[in-house]
């Protein structure tokens, strides 16, 4: 053997380690276009050579009424290809995706968008670690392949809705020096599933960084931690989106108006339902009652499926075992402004997340058998639980107060059995499309990043199961504003939601909120709230905000001097968003009610005489408008003293704070300093 041959053979083993380590810290390392930081699809406007500045021109929708006229057809004239039930985010889903199918598509929805469950989640979009470290120990392959498909699903969030959705650092604190080498790995193999529909790598910090990444870490014990990388969403602002995109595409889109009965025809097959408009039973009417003919009834009610099942069959068994979680809201000083903490292993052996929300810090979830109800309270037994847990975490300096917390709820997850499975007590895994004898189609279970997943398949389903007949779409609506722009999506009768962008994404940006301080002289942390909230459309949400006779800022009256929301979305909400009643804009236009039930009740007034003054409401609607949303905030957790407050009580400042849990917990008067004064 020559000596240039050992020579090779001895330097083979170390450039092919080079060569390993160099492949894969490029890998880990490379540019990347990541989905949700393109720049926008349409630019901003600017200034024309004659001075003048245009604003978007973007389509509008039909109104409330011209829609119930268009239900009101289907008797006389062609009927629906699909009629939806219930406009959460699968159902919402269904509608668009049959929109852009070409389908003659309606939903009805008996409350609003997102008013039970799909405003109630952790606010994520994840394909879960905690399934992912299941499917592997259980060397489960469906539950693997749920992962998978979540997480390409994630992607989607991002490229359809940037302005909603965002990628979330996540830290998972480590106790135990066998823990590094064991979640590296569990992080690393989340990325690799994600592959090119991931984002940045996760990644290990050591103490001393993790503590400079959340100086509110407990130190004692703590070695270091991994952090990885997830979606988080606006839920029920993703969901009026949805539905918002889903009419611009040609659906009838109506909320508060509710199925009372199922229509069949002489052979028993399903032909429409019966409807009542409750809107017209709060101004003191009675609620009109009508019918809408379809070919297709597909039920989308979440917790509530098993209600419009036995209006099919009175005798069918119930599928849904619903399970409820409670979140709390607490200040944003308890968590980093840009990372989340998840705990994977509480002391009951559930997982919690402690995450970064609209300027707050969200802390759940827990996960009992539940009862059914439209706006379940959340029980005292779970927030201490959820408080505990968090408190483990945090530096023992920080007090962990009941009184901290902002605001708590209980969301009903429907999960659900398959009632032609052998075994009809156990539990599906992700979600069900099931087809009656008199063809009612359900699609039940699942779980928010996956709504597109299920509206496909759930679509796919009724075509094959009725023949209906997709067909492109020849002349798609301008929703970005301008006839020069137009998604990628190739609108041929074929799924194209993962491509088509919802209302408000193609003209966002980053700086998109500097264009509009600049031009509208709006606070920054309203410019910043307003764009990631409603995208584009935040150039119609300011145009709509009242000016405010300032130096600065020129537009903009803050609903509540907490947070930025501002008098324009009440308006936006009215006239863009199908709002309709007070509650539909506290809690899922503006998020309000989600992250200070007290805020929302002092800011109440503001509300209603806007959206008194857009629907010309009576006195009486006012003051029903005021019961209502005041009820309703209970389940937001508004303390029980300020539940008997009157809307005088609450404009001239007179309600009795004193009695309150948060009273307590500030020093409110003057002490004498060490010299005997009051500096």
């Amino acid at each position: 053997m020559s000596r240039f041959t050992r020579s090779a053979k001895r330097a083979l083993p170390p450039l092919a380690l080079l060569a390993t380590t160099s492949g894969a810290l490029y890998y880990m390392y490379r540019p990347r276009n990541i989905p949700g930081y393109e720049g926008p699809v349409v630019p901003p406007p600017i200034f024309g050579a004659d001075g003048t500045f245009k604003l978007p021109r973007f389509p509008k929708l039909k109104s409330r009424l011209e829609q119930i006229n268009d239900l009101k057809r289907s008797n006389t004239e062609e009927e629906y290809d699909i009629l939806v039930i219930g406009a959460g985010a699968t159902g919402s889903g269904v509608a668009l995706d049959a929109a852009t199918r070409g389908l003659k598509v309606a939903v009805v929805e008996r409350d609003d968008f997102s008013s039970g469950t799909s405003s109630k989640s952790t606010k994520l979009v994840h394909g879960g670690v905690r399934y992912l470290e299941k499917a592997v120990w259980n060397l489960d392959w469906a539950q693997y392949e749920l992962v998978r498909e979540a997480l390409k699903e994630r992607t989607y969030f991002l490229q359809t809705a940037p302005h909603l959705s965002m990628w979330l650092p996540i830290m998972l604190p480590l106790d135990r020096w066998w823990k590094v080498p064991y979640y590296w790995a569990g992080t690393k193999f989340y990325d690799f599933l994600a592959g090119s529909e991931g984002i940045e790598s996760s990644y290990f910090l050591t103490r001393s960084k993790a503590i400079d990444a959340f100086p509110m870490l407990k130190q004692e014990g703590l070695i270091g931690a991994l952090v990885y990388y997830d979606g988080a969403h606006n839920d029920s602002r993703m969901n009026v989106s949805i539905g918002v995109t889903a009419g611009l595409y040609g659906a009838t889109v109506v909320n508060h108006l509710e199925v009372k009965g199922l229509l069949k025809g002489e052979d028993g097959r399903l032909r429409g339902a019966e409807v009542v408009d409750n809107i017209g039973q709060r101004d003191g009417k009675q609620g009109e009652r009508f019918n809408i003919r379809a070919k297709c009834v597909i039920n989308c009610t979440g917790p509530f499926t098993d209600g419009i099942r036995k209006m099919d069959d009175p005798g069918c068994k119930e599928i849904v075992a619903p399970a409820s979680g409670v979140h709390i809201i607490l200040p944003g000083y308890y968590s980093p402004g840009k990372m989340g903490l998840i705990d994977p292993s509480t002391s009951d052996g559930r997982v919690i997340f402690f995450l970064p929300w609209q300027g707050n810090t969200i802390a759940g979830t827990t996960d009992e058998p539940a009862q059914i109800t439209k706006d379940p309270l959340p029980d005292e037994k779970s927030i201490q639980w959820i408080l505990n847990e968090v408190s483990h975490y945090l530096s023992p300096d920080i007090n962990v107060r009941r009184g901290d917390v902002l605001a708590a709820w209980s969301g009903l997850r429907p999960l659900v059995k398959d009632p032609k499975a052998k075994n009809t007590e156990s539990l599906v895994r992700n979600h069900l499309i099931d087809i009656s004898e008199s063809g009612l189609v359900t699609c039940a279970g699942g779980k928010w990043t996956t709504y597109r997943q299920m509206a496909e398949e759930c679509v796919d389903a009724a075509i094959r199961e009725f023949g209906l007949k997709p067909k492109p779409i020849t002349n798609p609506p301008m929703i970005s504003g301008t006839e020069h722009v137009t998604d990628d999506a190739t609108l041929d009768g074929t799924c194209q939601t993962h491509r088509v962008r919802l209302v408000g994404a193609h003209g966002w940006s980053r700086t998109l909120f500097i264009h509009l301080i600049q031009h509208f002289g709006v606070e920054t942390e309203v410019a910043k709230h307003l764009t990631e909230s409603y995208g584009d459309r935040a150039w119609t949400v300011a145009s709509l905000c009242r000016p405010t006779d300032k130096r600065f800022p020129a537009r903009g009256e803050r609903i509540s001097q907490l947070y930025p929301f501002v008098d324009g979305e009440v308006r936006y909400a009215v006239r863009h968003e199908f709002a309709q009643t007070a509650v539909d804009v506290l809690a899922r236009r503006m998020r309000l009610a989600f992250l200070n039930a007290q805020a929302s009740l002092e800011a109440l007034p503001k509300i209603i005489d806007i959206m008194a003054d857009e629907l010309g409401w009576s006195k009486k609607r006012m003051d029903l408008e005021w019961r209502e949303t005041v009820k309703f905030l209970e389940s937001m957790g508004l303390p029980q003293p300020l539940l008997s407050a009157t809307r005088k009580q609450v404009e001239q400042g007179k309600i009795d704070f004193k009695s309150l849990l948060e009273w307590r917990m500030y020093s409110r008067h003057d002490k004498p300093g060490p010299e005997g004064d009051n500096q």
